[in-house]
């Protein structure tokens, strides 16, 4: 082993430790990685750009957009809302049907958007029909997973991999390549989760789970400070209007017509000022209205629909690392926060000095109306469905948005068949076929340059990018060649020679889908895949198993909650704890690792 082996071999350590221990976000990281392999001469410099002209993450991009084009347009939306109206109160039903709509779509489209769409579908179905959320919720997160297993296209790591394998000169795969053994994946899971769900999956609620409807609304006043009132030139915390115990919540302050946006401790109350106040809470010590706006002699000047719901804190939320305080969270998003759910905890005491964090959910009031506002800043996932505007999506904006997915779907899928028999068609790839179909959307004005943009997960593409270069820095030192040596020469003490590759294949995608647990799932394929490469070489085999095996593994994380970003997006609206992951995902875990194992030796040969 020489020196550039084992400085890769720390780089890779390294790597592990920083995502694991979360010393920064995963973008950060990656981009880290790819300048420090370069700084280490372990890549030479005029080869740093090379990564950049993969061309998975420019397919993900385009796809992000058209994703994005089929959320705004209310595609997956509608179906999801007829089951909702459709369904009976059966529970095993209703986990087979959610199930079944959210492994289809993500087959399609990126999971965490399918998990947004559905997830307040889901909670508003389990509130009708007085279901536990948490019975649907971890099915909804586990079936977009296997979904997206289905497809070429299903999810990122499919087309990280599908990229890494063109630059190392192997035979790319197809749309459908993954679908003899990620179907069979997804039925077996849905059967699971159907049978065994029921007994396995708690009976939890999150935090507004356990309110009663008519909790969950409530009334929000427009009050003006008459001019003598005995507020008036006290500072606003001294004031009844900041009584968190007795239930008095302030949403808004405006003064002469505008609102005030600073913090609260700094404003002192003037005559005339307005507030939008909420009085909500199950105490015993809760205030009336009527009460207590007669003695701070304020009027009434009308009465708005409030609603306490939840918000879950998305993965590119602008929130991630601030305090409620710090981020000036009432003035901006005009809603106050009651707790705060995060590891099976509710948090009500000293929350504006909580770093928020993703996954964290935010029990919080805010007017009815303002959902569409919160939605539109892309910092949560929201737990109710905000009201219909007139302006709504035109329904042909969905149809197009269908047709463009399914349009791109067949180019890529028939251009690659019939080159095979007709050379003079040309191959249309994946990531071109991708780009026009998302151009198509933006004169077709289903989507605009704006929405695309934000449709696009910026965080995901240069991740991608950063560990591309550890893959390049794997291959170019011999490292990935080293690592494939050692485990061959150490799997064949424990097995004779024509057991050898039936037993590598099981003890590497079991190898796979441990480290994806605990580490990003592209992470794993980017540094698993050179290394099977190299597996497969010193068995004197066919390298395609091992490929589809560690493309698979490394999507099957369902044994712990930061597994996955479609698991904690459901964490707290389901109220669950760290240990039902385990209770219910090690399951799902074992059952895909011996359905996979067994099904692809029969399909790709040695």
């Amino acid at each position: 082993m020489d020196w550039q082996i084992g400085l890769t071999l720390a780089v890779i350590v390294l790597t592990l430790v920083a995502f694991i221990r979360e010393w920064a976000a995963p973008d950060v990281i990656a981009l880290s990685i790819l300048c420090a392999v370069v700084a280490l001469q372990l890549i030479p410099m005029d080869r740093m750009t090379e990564v950049f002209r993969n061309e998975a993450p420019l397919t993900i991009a385009a796809l992000f957009v058209i994703g994005g084009a089929l959320e705004r347009s209310g595609a997956v939306d509608h179906i999801g809302q007829l089951l909702k109206t459709r369904l009976s109160g059966n529970l095993r039903v209703a986990i087979l049907a959610f199930s079944t709509l959210s492994a289809f779509f993500s087959a399609w489209m990126n999971n965490t958007a399918i998990v947004a769409i559905l997830l307040p579908v889901t909670l508003g179905f389990a509130r009708t029909k007085n279901i536990a959320a948490s019975r649907l919720l971890m099915p909804l997160s586990y079936m977009s997973i296997l979904g997206g297993c289905c497809t070429l296209i299903g999810t990122s790591t499919n087309l990280l991999v599908n990229g890494a394998l063109k630059d190392m000169g192997q035979t790319p795969m197809s749309m459908f390549e993954l679908a003899p053994v990620g179907i069979p994946l997804a039925i077996a899971g849905a059967a699971y989760l159907v049978i065994f769900g029921p007994k396995l999956i708690p009976a939890r609620s999150s935090i507004s789970g356990s309110l009663d409807i008519e909790y969950r609304t409530t009334p929000l006043f427009h009050i003006l400070v008459e001019e003598d009132s005995p507020m008036v030139g006290k500072p606003l915390l001294q004031t009844p209007l900041f009584d968190r115990d007795g239930g008095v919540h302030l949403l808004e302050i405006r003064r002469n017509g505008q609102r005030i946006m600073q913090p609260m401790n700094t404003i002192t109350v003037e005559k005339f000022d307005r507030f939008l106040v909420a009085v909500h809470s199950r105490g015993k010590k809760t205030v009336k209205p009527e009460e207590l706006f007669a003695s701070i002699r304020a009027q009434v000047l009308s009465t708005v629909n409030g609603i306490v719901t939840e918000l879950v804190v998305r993965d590119e939320s602008s929130l991630l690392g601030l305090t409620l305080a710090r981020s000036d969270f009432r003035q901006k998003y005009n809603a106050v926060v009651l707790a705060v759910h995060r590891d099976g905890v509710n948090i009500t005491k000293k929350i504006a000095t909580i770093p928020l964090e993703m996954g964290d959910t935010l029990l919080v009031i805010t007017p009815a109306h303002n959902l569409d506002e919160i939605a539109e800043s892309r910092d949560f996932v929201l737990t109710d469905k905000p009201a219909e505007q007139p302006e709504h999506r035109p329904k042909h904006h969905s149809i197009l948005a269908w047709s463009v997915l399914v349009g791109v779907v067949v180019v890529a899928t028939a251009s690659d068949l019939l080159n095979g028999s007709f050379p003079a068609i040309p191959k249309i790839p994946i990531h071109y076929s991708a780009m026009v179909g998302a151009l198509a959307l933006l004169w077709l004005k289903v989507i605009t340059p704006r929405e695309a943009y934000s449709s696009v997960d910026w965080q995901v593409l240069l991740m991608l990018y950063g560990l591309l270069g550890l893959g390049m820095a794997m291959q170019t030192t011999g490292t990935a060649q080293f690592l494939a040596e050692s485990l061959v020469a150490g799997i064949r003490n424990f097995f004779p020679p024509e057991h050898l590759p039936l037993a590598t294949l099981w003890l590497v995608f079991l190898f796979t889908l441990l480290l994806t647990e605990v580490l990003s799932n592209n992470a794993t394929a980017v540094m698993m895949i050179p290394i099977v490469l190299g597996l497969a070489q010193q068995l004197g085999v066919d390298a395609r198993p091992f490929i589809i095996g560690v493309t698979l593994a490394a999507s099957c994380a369902f044994a712990l909650p930061m597994g996955y970003q479609t698991h904690l997006m459901v964490y707290g609206p389901g109220g669950y704890r760290f240990s039902d992951f385990l209770r219910v995902g090690i399951p799902l875990n074992l059952i895909c690792w011996v359905v996979a194992c067994l099904l692809i030796p029969m399909i790709w040969s040695f």
